[in-house]
């Protein structure tokens, strides 16, 4: 199997800001490029931080309360406060950025930005130079892949050149990503493993299984199912 890496789904066309760029340059390639968040590049341009709108929306909330009715903002905690009194990017910016790598499958760039809860990550080379950015609506263009497409590869390359079985021994089927396998297996033990190994195929959405039959359950003492 082959899995989609992030090198073939980012967006290698970035803006970025140098630490030394000012608040107002900042805001105004955001508004411009109509992004919500920049790399910052040092002089070699590794990427040492992200500067979002809210890193800059500190400063609005350090200003001193309006008079009226409008509510009190509370306290800023202290690193909230030094980022609130920066003027440049690399004052402002958050530290140090969370990285993917072009190497990377689909799964393992997901896991990373649900942990650290973020949107999107930059990419680096191995010397963290900017290469790119990846969003989670590039990691969803898997899914836009064409139901033949998947189901070819999961009767040669999971059902034939992985498990070994031949082209005749099952039936698959893809609908807008879900797949429904059908045939008759020598074990009962084969199908979760036929499973998961079809789930992680590119666009699969879901494997439904209850078509197979299987002639020996090995996962019980007993006989087989017709």
């Amino acid at each position: 199997m082959r899995h989609r890496r992030i090198g073939e789904l980012m967006t290698r066309e970035v803006v970025s800001v140098r630490g030394d760029a000012p608040f107002k340059e900042i805001a105004r390639i955001l508004s411009q490029h109509r992004v919500t968040a920049v790399p910052v590049l040092d002089g070699s341009g590794r990427v040492v931080g992200v500067v979002s709108e809210g890193d800059l929306l500190r400063k609005s909330a350090d200003q001193a309360a309006a008079p009226g009715d409008l509510p009190v903002v509370p306290d800023l905690e202290a690193w909230e406060q030094a980022k609130a009194e920066g003027t440049r990017a690399e004052e402002l910016m958050s530290a140090p950025a969370v990285c993917a790598r072009p190497d990377w499958n689909v799964a393992e760039t997901a896991r990373l930005m649900e942990v650290q809860g973020v949107k999107r990550l930059v990419v680096v080379d191995s010397e963290d130079r900017l290469v790119g950015i990846v969003s989670r609506r590039d990691l969803l263009g898997i899914f836009l892949r064409e139901d033949e497409d998947i189901r070819r590869e999961i009767v040669e390359d999971v059902l034939g050149d992985t498990l070994n079985l031949g082209p005749a021994a099952l039936t698959v089927e893809v609908r807008d990503g879900r797949v429904d396998l059908a045939g008759r297996l020598r074990f009962r033990g084969m199908i979760p493993a036929i499973e998961r190994m079809c789930a992680t195929v590119d666009g699969v959405v879901s494997v439904s299984s209850t078509r197979l039959t299987y002639d020996t359950d090995d996962t019980e003492r007993g006989g087989g199912r017709s």
